[in-house]
This record gives C-alpha cells, structure tokens and sequence, in this order.
C-alpha cells in the first residue's frame, strides 16, 4: 500500500465558503512579472531582488494578458497529434507562415509558453494581524508553485486541483512590509499527468503559467479549525461533524455548532449544540453529531436544498468562523442502480473536457458554472463527468444550487507516455490529488462520485482495485470507480460502478434503423452499476458563424482553414447548409442512441462525449451544442428534451419503411426517474402528417407509473392502407398532466408501384448508345453504382463521421450525412426534408459517391454528400446535367435490386423516371461528356495523414 502514504500540505483556508475572524487581504492586481526562459531565477536569485522586466495583471494566466510567444510551426504542444499532414501537405503552406500560423487540430492560442515565469509583490501585513496565523492562498496555480518571502523559501507545491497554500507565519510581521516571489513552472516534469490530460492539454484549455484564481493572505487564531468534514445520516437525521484543530499550545477552547437552509423556499434551522474541548498542541481530530430534526431538507437533482453550518472556536487567541456548505444527500448503491436518497436515479449526463476558449481555463466564477449546469439541465441532463480533471470550487457550487451530480476525476490521463502501477510519480501523485480534492470539495452535495482518471495504461488494474479499496473505507459520501474506461480496457474488479464503453452507438451500418433492440446483452453479467463511457461521438460540419465569438485567447483558425477548404472546392456559401443538414442527422443519432439506453434493463446511465463540442483532439465537433454551450439552430432544449428527461415515452418500433398493405404497430413504454411515481396517469397518442393532418388518436392507457424504466403503457396500431401517396407521418406519444412527450417519424408508400421508363435510356456507364442518345437530344440515366472510381476512396455510411477523420486517421465514415434541395420537383413523389433521416438509410447506408472536382465550378449535385470538413471534396450520389444536347440524371444509388423488399429505392426510381418524362427536368449546370466519363476512370488516391500514430496507441496492452 506504499501508493497510499500522502504527503499533502494541510489546507488551513479551503473550506467551503469559509470566512475568518479577519478579512483576507486581496493580492489581485499588478504584480510585477519575469519570463524566465533558461531556468535561471533561482540560481540567480530573483527572489532576492525587485524584479523589473514587465508587468503582468492577476489573477490571470499568460496567454490571457498576452505574455509568451508567438504561436509557429516549431510550437511544442502539450497533446498528441496523430494527424501530422499539417506539416506536410502543400495546401497548408499558408497557414505555417510566421505571422499567420493557422492550426487544423485544435484552437490557435494568441501566445504560448511552456517554461518559468516569476510574480512578484511587495505587501504591507496588517498591523491587527499580530499573534495570528498568516498564510497565502493561490487558487488554481498552473501548474507547480515555489513561493519566497524575501530570501527566506516557504516551499514548492504543484496540485492541479485545489489551492496552494502557504503558511507564511514565521516569515512575516504584521505591520511590516514583506516581498512575495512566486515561481510558476508549467513544464511536464517528473510527475507526468499525461500529454492530453485534460488538466494540462493544448487540445482543450491550453498548457499556461499562471494563477487565476483568488489570491490572498489570510490570517486565523492560532488555534484554529484545520478541517470541517460534514457526513450526513439521513435514516438517523444527523450529521456527523468531523473537524480538526490545530493548535498552537494546549488550551481549552469553546466550539459551537449550527445550521440553516439558506436556498429553498422552506427554510429549516438547526439548533446549536456547544463543545468545551481541552485541545492538545498540535493537530486534534474531533467528532460531532448535529441533530437535523424531523423536517429537515434534503438535496437531489429535484429540491437541492442547502445547508450552511456555522462552526466557531474561541480559544485564548481568538475567535474563529467558519461557514461550511452541505446538503443532507445519500447518494447510495443497490445492486445495478444509483439511489439518490433511497430513489432509483438514472444518470444522463455528458463529459465536460474543459472546453473555455475565451479564457483557456475553467471558470472561476458560481455564475458562468451555474449558466453551464442550467443549459444542461434545460436539456435534460443531471450529471456532468469531468474528463482528467477536476473543476475549481465554484463548479460544485453551482452544481449544489442547480442539482447537479459530479463526478470529478484526478488530473490524469495516465497514457501515451505515463502508467500507472510501474512505481512511477504519478502512482502516488495521482491518489494525493484525490486525497488533496475530496478534502477541499469533499462537503459538497454534488460531488456524488469519483474516478482516478481517464484510460491508463500500465498495470493500472491492480492500482485502481487499491484505489477503489482505499476510498470504500475511508469516506462513504459518495461512490467509486477505478477509472473511466473504454471498451477494450479490462474490467475493473473492485469498482463500485463501472464507466465504461461496449455498451453504446448504433446498429446502423449493418442493419436498418429500428427501435426494438437494446444493450442488455452487453451488460446483462454486470454486477455493479453501469454507465456508458463517451457515448455519441456523432459529428456535425463546422458552423462558420461561430468564428466571430472567439474574441479570447484562442482563435477558431480551424474553422478558418475549413472555411478555406470550402471556399477553394467551389462550396463557398454551403457551409451553413451543411451544418445545419448534418446536424439534423447527429440530433437524430443521439436521440436513437439514448433511446437505446433507455430501453436497456439494468443501464444506470449514459454520459454524452458531449452535449457541446469539442475543440481539439484533431477538432472534434460532437455536440449539439458549439464550445459555448450554445445552440447552433438545429434542436433545441424542448426537442432534445423529448428524448432525454426525468420521464421519456418510448416506443418499440421494427421498423420507420412501411407500404400501405402494412399496419404499423408500436409498444409503449416508459423510462420514468422524476421526483415521485405518477397516479393514475393518461397516455395519449396521435398519428399525424407534416401539415399536421391527423390520421388517428387515442388513450393508450391509465395507469400508475413507478419509478424505473422497461414500464409498458400499452400498444399502438394503425392499418396503413388509406395512405395512397408517399408521405412523412409521426406518431406523438403524450404523458398528460406532465411535460413527458416523445416522437417517431415513419414513411409509407404505395405497395404498388408502376414505373415507366418512357423515352428514358437506363444504363449503368456512359456507353456510346447514351453518347449518341444526348447528341440527339434524349434522356439518359446513369444508375452507376460502383462503377465509379472517382470517389471510391469516400466512404459513406448512414452514419455520420465518429469523433472526426483527422483523430482516426479517416477511419471510417467521412461523411455526415446529405444535403438535399427538398424543393426541387424531384421529390414530389419522395418526401423528403433538406437532411438525412431514416428513409434515406435504405439508399445511403455504404453507397458510393461521385466526386465533382473536375465539374464547372458552380455545379452542385441534387444529393450532396457531406464531406469531412478537412477535406471537404465536392461529393455526391445524384446529379442532373445537361450533357450535348441531351439531358441526364446520373447515381450511384442503387434504385434497382429487391424492389419488393427495398420499397424506398423503388419510390425514388419511380420519382426519378416520372421527373424525367416531365417538362420539368430542366438541368440548371452543363457538363461535358469527358468530365462525366472521368468519373469512372479517375482515381483520387488515399488520404496522407503523414504518421503511423494513431489513437489506437492508447489501447492498454497487458503488462507482466
């Protein structure tokens, strides 16, 4: 158990909410600031002298007040780039140009600097502080901190997670002057967090120097509280007070303690109880019970009540006072499930990855964390994982007044260079971090778990099974899991609950849409609480408006460089079309995948990777939401909420294709967490068109429904023969009386279909009878399939790009989805919306593409694949041209096999002959036949990513 002997400076002034006899003295301002770039200062002796090069506002880091370098080509990341073509491929050459670097794989900071860099301040102490303990409070250091008064070094510390703090007692004198120096190292040095850890990565907020947090000195009584640790009892109404003192000499101190909500509607107060305590010099270690009454308040997601216990020590050198904030909350373990305060609580959350670009770090601030955990909420959510990180204080406060469940991580991704379990620093580093955190944040109603970090490698195993041990027995607050993991690492045998991938995404590249399956069988020999890992991962394009909102430290250049992309692939203009068509299609694969879920007997939760997007790791554009949690225009709260809330309608549907000799037919059912069961409740359901013409409605059902999921509510079913056109219908499932209402689109078509050719010549290539056919005037149609090389290295699947294509290294899909002018005649006889939905699988799943870069500049298909947007070619599947003096329609759809089975191909050949033969095939775009025959004698050739890296890497290999 040597991985276990802590070694952390004791936090005199981190209690939450805490205030003192005396009022801090506040250190923000000027200080006076020195880059030092070949590590000299020490040996130098700058902490013996004033410095003088520059100046430099705090809190703050460098890249916010402009200090560092000039970001280049010869910039050193803290992260992994798998995607070197950046430095390779001739198209970049403009953006590695001194002056005007441009970076593709994540944000490009304004300035940059791995290195040393000296604050200095000159303070008066005040005069009243005589007799006093005096220390200095640094919130949120990045990342290792020696601090000196005058010559005289106080000590080093370098947590990534709480304050450092520094008793200055014996080096200073009130009513004098003193000079702080403070050296800030943010190099990786022998503990080794990992490169993309999100507590240091340049993917997400950026490895900088700097302390933006409060900075103070503080001053307490000699004898004073060291530590307040409140562990509520809500089946005996107490709550247990663990508290230390530290003492200066032996002494008889009086102590009382209280409570009082301070932000529910109901306010509660809990009487004082008074301690006379003999305390030893030194450090003493006490326990006391507050007795919380009958009607206490309790906190959940629901009601986050509040409490403020007011803890006081008067001791021959004084009065101290503390105030600590808790919530009377039992976040508890019952075979597969959470219980928050005994209720079944399913956890839909997302991954915060701390995605800030204004300020490259985490807010400071309650109120820029509580906007983020209300936006979250107001999309149904009620639990946030931090990836590789833990927030600063004010995340758990917000997250105590929204009812938010945490789970906070060590600073770790211990992989790509660090493992655990090989007797290396960050062994014992990483569990004095999450020792050092539950200490600071540990009385926080919100912080419900805890995982050591993200993915490790190494023999990980065996040290996050002592991990989870170590913290089953020493704080029962909360629950514990080794390590948040993929699905190819090893299951973690001593976890409390597991998150873990394996149990998440989509059928769709193998099978057609359908709402029937579930993941039991992925999970159903799980013992423990199961929680997805990352789940999502569904990409959307780039929204170009966004660029205009990083007015920060760091510049969407990223999206510039798409931009550029687009531009010079003849598409300027479609980049707000694409966005909005793929994120259509993303919205749709979230919410089949959190249905999914929710469908799943014994699934505890699901944690989104993410609701916004993610701004590195190649640019990773998976929310739907952009980095400042905003929304980009194609679902909102009210939709998103649908399918992922307290209380979500479902419906097993086998399939979204229907004929009109078919019925279709659904089994109702309900995922219902809310804050009680629901009596007697009506279940509604409608059956309407796009105009919103109603086809049928009904009562399914009243009943009483029980907190949980896999409930039925009874069955749907509809005889489809009246639909004697194709057409879009929904069926609207409504809890009423209650906010719960769910939807599912389905198409019908004629199940008997005639198709007339007419004078249309159908072919699968442009042979010399289509040739002689368009010099005469006629009408060819091209169904191509995979004739066609010019696109083959394209390949498209219903589904839209995973993550992204740079990351993977253009693993599969590249594209995201389609982009489709609904109104052209077309479609009058195939509806369709501007984007991909369910219909479209049938033809798009794995079909080819056509690449158009040879095309006239200002040609665009009639369905257009989306590219990824660092390549962002000019791709298709079906086109209109005016070719010699004839007109033709050409794909690589296939509209011709199994058409009794395939009906939607089948309606989409019909709709294409009947345009043909209409006077309405009027092709807008000419091209020549040799540019159509290079479609299928051109090769485009593979993508270089010019490295043999990839993320795979990162796969944890056995070590013996």
């Amino acid at each position: 158990m040597k991985h276990f002997v802590i070694s952390i400076l004791l936090v005199l002034a981190s209690i939450t909410g805490a205030t003192g006899q005396n009022n801090p003295l506040d250190l923000s301002g000027t200080w006076k600031f020195q880059i030092d770039r070949d590590d000299a200062g020490i040996k130098e002796r700058w902490f013996d002298k004033e410095l003088t090069t520059d100046h430099i506002n705090l809190p703050g880091s460098m890249p916010e007040k402009l200090k560092g370098d000039d970001v280049t080509v010869r910039t050193r990341w803290t992260g992994s780039l798998y995607d070197s073509s950046y430095y390779f491929n001739p198209y970049m050459e403009k953006y590695r140009i001194d002056g005007q670097v441009k970076l593709p794989f994540f944000l490009t900071p304004d300035k940059h600097y791995v290195g040393v860099a000296w604050y200095q301040k000159t303070v008066q102490v005040p005069t009243n502080w005589k007799g006093q303990r005096i220390v200095l409070f640094l919130e949120r250091p990045h990342i290792e901190t020696t601090v000196w008064i005058g010559q005289k070094k106080i000590g080093m510390q370098n947590s990534l997670c709480v304050p450092h703090v520094y008793d200055l007692t014996a080096a200073v004198t009130p009513g004098k002057e003193c000079r702080i120096s403070i050296r800030v190292d943010n190099r990786i040095k022998e503990i080794n967090v990992g490169p993309d850890s999100h507590s240091i990565t340049d993917q997400t907020q950026g490895n900088w120097n700097g302390i933006v947090g409060r900075i103070e000195l503080q001053s307490v009584p000699k004898t004073c509280f060291e530590d307040i640790q409140v562990y509520p009892n809500l089946a005996e109404k107490k709550a247990l007070v663990r508290f230390s003192l530290n003492a200066s000499s032996t002494e008889t101190v009086e102590m009382s303690f209280s409570a009082q909500s301070f932000n529910a509607e109901q306010t509660h107060e809990v009487p004082a109880i008074n301690l006379t305590i003999k305390a030893k010099k030194g450090t003493n270690t006490y326990e006391a019970e507050l007795p919380m009454g009958d009607d206490f308040l309790t906190w959940d997601e629901f009601s986050p009540a509040l409490y403020r216990l007011t803890a006081t020590i008067t001791g021959r050198h004084g009065t101290e006072t503390k105030k600590v904030e808790f919530g009377m909350r039992e976040f508890k373990i019952e075979g597969k499930w959470f219980y928050v305060n005994g209720r079944k609580t399913m956890l839909r959350g997302t991954v915060e990855n701390c995605v800030f670009p204004l300020t490259g770090y985490a807010p400071m601030d309650v109120e820029s964390w509580e906007r983020v955990f209300r936006i979250c909420r107001e999309y149904g959510l009620n639990h946030m994982r931090f990836h590789s990180y833990c927030p600063p204080e004010a995340a758990f406060q917000a997250a105590d007044r929204t009812g938010f469940y945490l789970q906070p991580e060590g600073p770790s991704w211990p992989n790509h260079g660090p493992k655990l379990g090989l007797g290396q620093p960050i062994d014992k580093y990483l569990m004095d971090e999450t020792i050092a955190l539950t200490k600071a944040y540990g009385n926080h109603a919100s912080f419900c778990m805890l995982a050591c970090g993200n993915e490790p490698s190494g023999r990980w195993v065996e040290w996050v099974t002592q991990f989870v041990d170590f913290w089953e027995k020493t704080d029962p607050r909360r629950v514990y899991t080794g390590a948040s993991v993929g699905g190819s690492w090893q299951w973690q045998p001593r976890n409390q609950y597991h998150v873990k991938a394996g149990a998440r995404g989509l059928t769709w590249a193998k099978q057609q849409p359908e709402s029937m399956s579930d993941f039991r069988a992925n999970i159903d020999t799980v013992s423990q609480p199961f929680v997805s890992h990352e789940t999502g991962q569904w990409c959307a394009f780039p929204n170009f408006n966004e660029i205009r909102k990083y007015t920060g430290v760091n510049k969407a250049r990223n999206f510039e460089i798409f931009q550029d992309l687009l531009r010079d692939n003849d598409m300027e203009g479609r980049g707000h079309d694409f966005m909005m068509a793929s994120g259509k299609l993303q919205a749709l694969c979230y919410k089949h995948e959190i249905e999914k879920t929710m469908r799943t007997p014994d699934y505890a939760g699901f944690q989104l990777l993410a609701l916004n997007d993610y701004t590195g790791q190649g640019t990773a554009l998976v929310g739907i939401l952009d980095a400042f949690f905003d929304e980009k225009g194609y679902i909102d709260a009210p939709a998103f909420r649908r399918f992922c809330s307290p209380t979500v309608p479902l419906a097993r549907i086998p399939k979204f294709t229907y004929t009109n000799a078919e019925t279709f037919r659904a089994d109702v059912e309900v995922s219902h967490f809310g804050p009680t069961p629901l009596t007697n409740a009506e279940i509604t359901y409608i059956i309407q068109d796009t105009y919103g013409k109603v086809y049928t409605r009904g009562i399914i059902n009243r009943k009483d429904i029980p907190i949980g999921n896999l409930y039925s509510l009874g069955h749907v079913e509809f005889p489809l023969t009246d639909i004697d056109t194709p057409r879009k219908l929904n069926l609207e499932i409504r809890i009423e009386g209650t906010e719960a209402v769910n939807d599912w689109d389905f198409w019908v078509y004629p199940a008997q279909v005639e198709v007339t050719e007419g004078d249309v010549y159908t072919t699968d290539t442009l042979d010399a009878k289509a040739l002689t056919i368009l010099k005469e005037g006629g009408k060819v149609l091209i169904i191509a399939g995979r004739n066609v090389k010019y696109g083959k290295e394209v390949q498209q699947y219903f589904t839209p790009v995973f993550w992204n294509t740079s990351w993977f290294k253009m693993r599969p899909p590249h594209t995201t989805g389609i982009f489709v002018n609904e109104y052209h005649p077309l479609f009058r006889e195939f509806p369709t919306e501007y984007h991909s939905n369910l219909q479209w699988w049938e033809l798009l799943n794995r079909a080819p593409v056509m690449q158009f870069t040879d095309f006239p500049a200002d040609f665009q298909p009639l369905v257009q694949s989306i590219d990824t947007w660092f390549i962002s070619r000019k791709i298709g599947v079906l086109f209109e041209a005016k070719v010699l003096n004839g007109r033709l329609i050409m794909t690589t759809l296939d509209l011709t096999s199994q058409p009794d089975e395939r009906v939607v191909a089948r309606q989409l050949r019909k709709a294409v002959y009947d345009y043909m033969r209409s006077d309405n095939f009027r092709p807008a775009f000419k091209v020549s036949p040799e540019q159509i025959g290079q479609l299928f004698t051109k090769e485009a050739g593979t993508v270089n990513s010019y490295t043999k890296d990839s993320p795979d890497e990162l796969k944890p290999k056995k070590v013996f």
